[in-house]
């Protein structure tokens, strides 16, 4: 593919790669293990704030899951690879998704919740992201949303097996307009599994004003930073088209990667625990609601 210049006649910007993230292993829940990339405090994130990646073949990494907790003003996106998560809330909801489905849920004013992993023949690999909420959402009516493996799109492209699976958003997709499953994410977040061949090169368009992350969960990323590999996290800066290279791959496993874009929110974040507000008042305020129990209220 030739890339276009931005001084070219009729052109498209590419974003650059802006910045590269790092993760880092940590736990969470009942001891869960993870590997974790945070940016509570980081504007260019937003309204992403942070994407956990569990990943193990050990059931003692994850077995004890995330029991019941408290969150309020974000919301959370949890899409599985390999092996099933389920998820019961103080509402009476309850569902579990299989290996390439997703769990959506809108903590809102307040909700109580647990997420208890499962073990598939592959092995327990998934993530978590948590989306942040405006500040005139945070304390709306809370909700859920199971989406089982076939109620997601999946489009071809290139000729070479290159795919993605669509999630959450609206994405352009070969000059065609086509939507994931989930429409009503905060701050019109959008997101997708895309595997790439070895080799492949392929560019999406993006809406300019969005945010844009890649996180890579296998193989590896060329950009113009350098290869990223796996379990780090690329930021995009400015631009109207993303392209995606992944480098020629002697096993042929080629690169796998979540791909996250949102209206950023601009507004100030004040995080504590399962917490996200505003401000540090509305903060002690979820705490005393929660100590009271009054949160879900």
């Amino acid at each position: 593919m030739q890339n276009v210049t931005p001084n070219s006649e009729n052109s498209v910007s590419l974003r650059p790669a802006a910045r590269v993230v790092a993760g880092h292993p940590s736990a969470d829940g009942a001891g869960v293990k993870i590997h974790r990339v945070a940016g509570f405090q980081s504007a260019d994130f937003s309204p992403f704030l942070m994407v956990d990646e569990i990943r193990s073949e050990n059931p003692d990494d994850y077995i004890a899951g995330f029991p019941p907790h408290p969150h309020r003003g974000i919301e959370t996106l949890t899409y599985m690879l390999s092996g099933e998560f389920e998820h019961q809330d103080h509402l009476g909801n309850r569902g579990a998704i299989r290996e390439g489905g997703a769990q959506w849920m809108r903590a809102g004013r307040g909700i109580i919740h647990s997420e208890m992993p499962s073990q598939g023949e592959g092995g327990m690999h998934g993530f978590q992201l948590w989306i942040n909420m405006a500040a005139k959402d945070k304390m709306s009516t809370p909700d859920w949303r199971d989406l089982q493996p076939e109620q997601v799109q999946e489009r071809t492209l290139d000729a070479h097996g290159s795919m993605i699976r669509l999630i959450a958003g609206t994405w352009q997709i070969a000059g065609e307009s086509v939507s994931g499953p989930l429409l009503d994410a905060a701050s019109a977040a959008s997101v997708a599994d895309v595997r790439l061949a070895p080799g492949a090169d392929v560019s999406l368009p993006l809406p300019r004003e969005h945010t844009a992350l890649a996180y890579i969960y296998r193989g590896s990323l060329a950009t113009e930073r350098g290869t990223v590999t796996r379990g780090n996290l690329v930021l995009f800066g400015a631009g109207e088209s993303l392209q995606l290279r992944a480098p020629a791959d002697g096993a042929g496993k080629g690169t796998g990667l979540l791909l996250l874009h949102g209206a950023p929110l601009n507004e100030p974040v004040a995080h504590y625990g399962p917490f996200v507000m505003n401000t540090r008042e509305q903060i002690e305020q979820a705490v005393r609601d929660y100590n009271n129990g009054t949160l879900t209220d």
